[in-house]
């Protein structure tokens, strides 16, 4: 077990700014965790646990200790004829997973496909594609408390889960490390195929495999999302907001074209913040060194060695247009840190 000290986190984080932890340290197991967490170095200073850090804007350099998850094993704990159960290390990269499964022919995380991250991030953040949201398919969240050392299980309903929202976000924010998510996986797949040009494979279900679905989520994501590998970025940067009957009926009477989803008939709708974003005005503008993606609004990019003002300014400049044209309020998906 090693810490390191003024580490970069240059290939730790998927905007790929420079910047540097005080302390940063990688675990093989839930041991070696404890045995970090009980050093003086992390008992002295602020911590911080990170997956691929996908879903993360470093302000500057974190002073304190980092926490990486090398907990990569994926095991089968379980299975009866409806379903199979899978013990998943935190560690392991999310879109291994997806591949995983759809190779077993195993269903419910396909729609995820290609989402970059790691499982217990995963986790955390409640990741969500195309009508599926990660939530639908854990059954429990394995966990270690940073103040006793214990090891505690939460119940996916424990998990408090909602969009793009979980406990570890909110009431017990900083209080607990994901080791180990366990999935329930289909074994007689059905599938998820009403957004977007998924629909278009419902016309021939017989055909269909778990392969076949991620193979066509993957597709959609490649023609419309950057790579953080090649450019710099966190996915969605904005959640979509979920407005009431009174606003979603003034807005769709002022724009009919506007997409939409129902969260819940009569009470809430989801309206698309990349739409919103395009409409006003955004697709491919730059600011400093960051910008709007040209193919997606709802992403932004490192086009040209941006700094995290450059984002943060961009990111407010968007959402207070967004407020004037609209009366909607935009909020950050990404984690600022």
């Amino acid at each position: 077990m090693e810490i390191k000290e003024n580490y970069s986190l240059k290939k730790h984080n998927t905007f790929g700014l420079d910047v540097k932890a005080r302390h940063f340290a990688e675990y093989y197991s839930v041991d070696e965790l404890k045995e970090i967490l009980a050093s003086d170095i992390a008992r002295n200073n602020k911590l911080l646990s990170i997956g691929m850090g996908s879903n993360l804007l470093f302000t500057g350099d974190f002073e304190g200790l980092v926490l990486h998850s090398k907990i990569k094993f994926i095991e089968k704990v379980a299975e009866d004829d409806d379903f199979v159960k899978y013990r998943v290390g935190a560690g392991v990269p999310w879109d291994y997973f997806c591949n995983y499964m759809a190779m077993l022919d195993y269903s419910g995380a396909e729609n995820l496909s290609l989402i970059p991250g790691e499982v217990g991030a995963a986790a955390v953040q409640n990741i969500g594609a195309y009508g599926v949201e990660v939530c639908d398919l854990i059954d429990s969240v394995e966990t270690l408390e940073l103040d006793t050392l214990k090891e505690k299980t939460f119940n996916v309903d424990d998990c408090r889960y909602g969009y793009r929202e979980s406990i570890f976000k909110g009431d017990l924010k900083g209080k607990y490390i994901v080791t180990f998510v366990n999935f329930l996986l289909k074994k007689n797949p059905s599938f998820n195929l009403e957004y977007g040009s998924l629909k278009d494979l419902a016309s021939s279900p017989e055909d269909l495999t778990v392969s076949k679905v991620r193979d066509a989520v993957i597709a959609i994501r490649k023609d419309k999302l950057p790579d953080p590998e090649n450019i710099g970025n966190a996915g969605s940067f904005f959640k979509n907001p979920v407005v009431d009957t009174a606003t979603f009926n003034a807005l769709l009477e002022a724009y009919p074209k506007m997409p939409y989803y129902v969260v819940e008939e009569d009470k809430q709708y989801k309206i698309p913040a990349g739409w919103l974003i395009e409409q006003s005005g955004w697709k491919g503008k730059e600011m400093g060194g960051a910008a709007v993606y040209e193919k997606q609004s709802l992403v932004l990019i490192n086009k040209n060695n941006a700094t995290a003002n450059d984002i943060i300014d961009l990111a407010a400049a968007i959402s207070a247009s967004v407020k004037e044209k609209y009366g909607i309020d935009i909020s950050p998906e990404v984690n600022y840190i």
